[in-house]
């Protein structure tokens, strides 16, 4: 609550923030159009992809396997796991899940049941049960004697089969991505194993740590196989692969390179105001995906100044709301200059703050400022961007960073955009329609 002189204070700062109109750009619809996704048939995919890497044939009845399941939305992810229990069944395996998830669901064995709960995967739904402990053992040591750790859980089983996503990692570039690696290291390592896998890396780099971490781990730990996904532009399944222990590494560079070839992309490089409508886990490990909004985990400018050295460059972010998948957890929203009450509201501060400091990265569980509605807040990120007539500033709108097959650009796009292959304008430009209380509708 204000006291009466912090109420005069910002009165003034009202007035004086309102010496100037500041006026919202129209906005036309954009459609950006890719090629239609695969049909994939889960089942025969992976019966095929079993047989063909020799690990149907390791498979013996009675076998324990570990299916480790991670936190991102995945697409086709309850489908995908229940086809691949299936297939170990009809083997005569024992298979269970492991939510290999590092930290997330607030680093609990309930949380992260949760979290895969809300993609569909539950001990019902496939059919066998979840061991969701966040207990670890040591399994090994990597770079000069630090201990590398794995699910406790996992280690009881014969076998460990990792289902997950290969895609350009959110904190770092290279050969590497976010895809099997990483799951065995930070993923199955659990809360203790993400952490120390973490620290690491402040000091040596992801990739150093993840391949030291994930050699280690499939040294000491009988992982049959990888289960890898690459996605395309419509957030559709559209590789799957399976990999067997020795084939990791490449195999994976391999289907990173795929999925910077499928990976969809904002139509306009340079953005004053970028207003993302939703932020979580699901839709990627930053919340916003900085290959998407070129803003840096570990920091970035709020400069004015054209960057000539960076292919894309927004200026302003304004996040409307998290994400119900995100169960909270609002990692990311320290990449936003804005947010809006509502957003704020809606952080789970143990799941943030744990999946910060677990990842020591900082920024990203920063609250910025926050507005009561979305009418505010983008007047008042217009208003910083210091032009006489805001109506000319490039402003884009996105669901979130992950669908961007359809958006809402201002009139000032339109000319970057004329020609572009694959981008379409649809209708008109109309004036943003905010409802009674200040807010836009849903994208």
């Amino acid at each position: 609550m204000y006291s009466t002189g912090q109420k005069k204070s910002a009165a003034k700062v009202g007035v004086l923030a309102r010496t100037m109109t500041t006026q919202i750009p129209k906005m036309i619809e954009v459609r950006q159009s890719y090629p239609a996704s695969k049909q994939l048939d889960f089942p025969a995919l992976l019966e095929q992809q079993f047989a063909r890497t020799g690990v149907r044939a390791k498979i013996t009845p009675g076998m324990k396997i570990a299916v480790g399941v991670g936190s991102r939305g995945v697409a086709n992810l309850k489908e995908i796991v229940q086809a691949t229990i299936a297939l170990l069944k009809s083997a005569g395996a024992k298979p269970f899940v492991v939510p290999a998830m590092g930290s997330h669901g607030g680093a609990t064995a309930e949380g992260q049941t949760e979290v895969l709960a809300g993609y569909g995967v539950t001990a019902e739904s496939v059919g066998v049960p979840i061991e969701a402990s966040m207990e670890v053992r040591r399994i090994g040591t990597a770079l000069d004697g630090r201990d590398v750790v794995f699910s406790a859980a996992a280690l009881e089983a014969d076998g460990v089969v990792a289902i997950n996503r290969v895609k350009p990692h959110t904190d770092f570039g290279g050969p590497l991505g976010s895809g099997i690696q990483k799951m065995l290291t930070i993923g199955f390592g659990k809360q203790v194993g993400a952490n120390n896998a973490h620290r690491l890396i402040t000091r040596l780099g992801h990739e150093t740590v993840i391949r030291a971490f994930s050699q280690a781990i499939l040294k000491n730990v009988p992982v049959l196989c990888g289960v890898a996904l690459v996605e395309d532009q419509h957030h559709e399944t559209a590789e799957l692969e399976v990999l067997r222990p020795e084939e990791i590494v490449s195999g994976e560079e391999r289907l990173l390179k795929r999925a910077w070839e499928l990976m969809p992309l904002l139509p306009v490089e340079e953005i004053d105001l970028l207003i993302v409508d939703e932020l979580g886990k699901e839709i990627s490990g930053a919340g916003m995906d900085p290959n998407v909004i070129g803003r840096d985990i570990m920091g970035y400018s709020a400069s004015l100044v054209p960057d000539n050295t960076r292919k894309r460059h927004i200026y302003r972010i304004l996040v409307r709301d998290l994400s119900a998948a995100t169960h909270g957890n609002g990692i990311g929203i320290g990449h936003a200059d804005f947010t809006t009450i509502r957003a704020v509201k809606a952080l789970d501060r143990h799941a943030t703050y744990m999946n910060a400091l677990t990842s020591i990265g900082l920024l990203p569980a920063k609250i910025p400022i926050y507005f009561d509605t979305d009418r505010e807040a983008i007047e008042e990120a217009l208003a910083t961007l210091a032009v006489e007539d805001t109506t000319k500033l490039r402003v884009v709108r996105i669901a979130n960073t992950l669908n961007l097959e359809r958006l809402l650009v201002s009139e000032s796009c339109v000319e970057v955009l004329a020609g572009r292959a694959g981008v379409s304008l649809t209708g008109t430009a109309q004036p943003m329609a905010f409802d009674e209380g200040g807010n836009l509708p849903p994208l």
